[in-house]
């Protein structure tokens, strides 16, 4: 696996290394070992799936509050997605910055988000499937969000939105998150 750290500190894009022949190629999608090599959380507690058959779907944007913080490990399985995190760690030099990167089944691409990041979506295809791996189980009591379109935190997004549930669009504008 190849990592290439993004421009928020400990956050990582990662491609894989295929090793091809006649019948297709093999590759290592996931390694704990390579990620503890890196210092990165590599303890995956829970798998999770995103199945989203309308193209513009958007999911996001959420975290986890101390001392139930997560990374995820997200890849495209099926499709297209652009997937966004944003830096919530107030001791962080990116700090409130947003990175995007696009993930889809055909570059086979997955990112790293490290705890106390902010995270989302949008399917940029129809039939689109994220699947990713969490170090934390999902508590509800501790899921918090920011909305999608906030203007503090100037997300690119490469489209608007055509399905959101009530829930991520209702997320409040930014005034002071809670610590993390």
């Amino acid at each position: 696996m190849h990592f290439t750290e993004t421009p928020l500190h400990g956050a990582f894009v990662i491609d894989i290394d295929p090793i091809a022949d006649d019948r297709g190629f093999f590759s290592r999608a996931f390694c704990a070992d390579e990620f503890g090599e890196l210092g990165l959380d590599g303890d995956v507690l829970q798998a999770n799936l995103s199945w989203n058959p309308s193209r513009g779907t958007l999911r996001g944007m959420h975290y986890q509050i101390e001392p139930y913080q997560e990374t995820k490990f997200v890849r495209c399985t099926r499709g297209a997605l652009y997937d966004v995190i944003v830096d919530l760690r107030p001791d962080s030099a990116t700090y409130r910055q947003s990175f995007g990167v696009e993930l889809t089944a055909d570059n086979r691409r997955a990112l790293f988000v490290p705890r106390d990041f902010a995270h989302g979506f949008i399917t940029l295809s129809d039939n689109t499937e994220a699947f990713y791996m969490v170090s934390q189980r999902y508590r509800p009591g501790s899921e918090r969000g920011i909305r999608w379109n906030d203007p503090f935190f100037s997300i690119q997004w490469p489209q608007e939105p055509r399905v959101i549930s009530d829930k991520d669009a209702s997320w409040s504008e930014y005034t002071e998150l809670p610590k993390c």
